[in-house]
């Protein structure tokens, strides 16, 4: 079982930041690992909306399903991959605090596949990533006049 916990905050109010953070074609912009992303689904996202990615993860190249499976604005999105070698949830919380917002990141998941055995080395890869990626999103936004 993979579990990452990261949080960041960004000196942006929290509208500004959970509008960037969810919107999809930004994903490839501020999270490494995701070469591309795009809605599938119709309508304006929200819970039940359909996300597609390409995600590149130990070299390897994967095309992912997406579904939303929570979304209230300016306060939580839920991911949770439908297909791939990876299950679980990903779940951003956006909160007001002093001096910004505060973006949490929560991830558990199991492996399959290739990575299932090289799942301790998986977790670590991820927890730098998200690290990273918060960090990344941070610089992205606070650099915005």
């Amino acid at each position: 079982m993979i579990k990452i916990n990261h949080s960041v905050v960004i000196d942006k109010p929290l509208a500004e930041v959970f509008t960037y953070a969810t919107d999809v074609e930004n994903m490839p912009v501020w999270s490494s690992e995701v070469e591309r992303a795009w809605k599938i689904s119709e309508g304006p996202l929200g819970k039940g909306s359909t996300l597609g990615s390409e995600v590149k993860i130990l070299g390897r190249k994967i095309e992912n399903t997406i579904d939303v499976t929570e979304y209230e604005p300016n306060s939580k999105w839920s991911l949770k991959p439908t297909s791939g070698p990876v299950s679980g949830d990903a779940e951003f919380h956006f909160e007001s605090v002093t001096g910004g917002t505060k973006v949490s990141v929560s991830l558990e998941a199991d492996t399959g596949g290739f990575f299932k055995l090289g799942e301790p080395i998986v977790n670590r890869m991820l927890q730098r990533q998200y690290e990273t990626n918060l960090a990344t999103l941070k610089d992205l936004l606070e650099a915005q006049a």
